[in-house]
């Protein structure tokens, strides 16, 4: 069995993730793809076209800012920094996770009681 984490199951928390890789540094796409991939000890690869996707849409509303880095060497960078914004979504949705993890454990590994017996 391989021992990854389905796509299907993180969709959804994909902007929340970025937001908190952001919450602890500026950073480029690159970096925080591998970022990413270290974060869950090589169990999730975040694919490309979904991170670049996602900073798009939480640049537009207004979680993330860019900017042109100013390498010395190599190719010009494009760097991400989380605002105010972004972090007042980031508490929102760790908060949401947090009690849909609760729920989604009392629905997976929770019982009924029957008291009818």
């Amino acid at each position: 069995m391989e021992n990854k984490i389905s796509t299907d199951l993180i969709r959804g928390h994909t902007d929340t993730i970025i937001l908190n890789v952001l919450r602890q540094g500026d950073s480029y796409g690159y970096q925080i793809y591998k970022t990413i991939i270290e974060l869950s000890k090589n169990q999730y690869e975040l694919k490309e076209a979904t991170l670049y996707t996602a900073f798009r849409r939480l640049e537009k509303e207004g979680s993330i800012a860019s900017y042109w880095g100013d390498e010395t060497q190599g190719g010009r960078r494009k760097y991400y920094r989380i605002t105010e914004d972004g972090e007042t979504r980031y508490e929102q949705y760790k908060k949401e996770w947090k009690f849909a993890k609760e729920i989604l454990n009392y629905l997976i590994e929770g019982g009924i009681e029957n008291d009818e017996k």
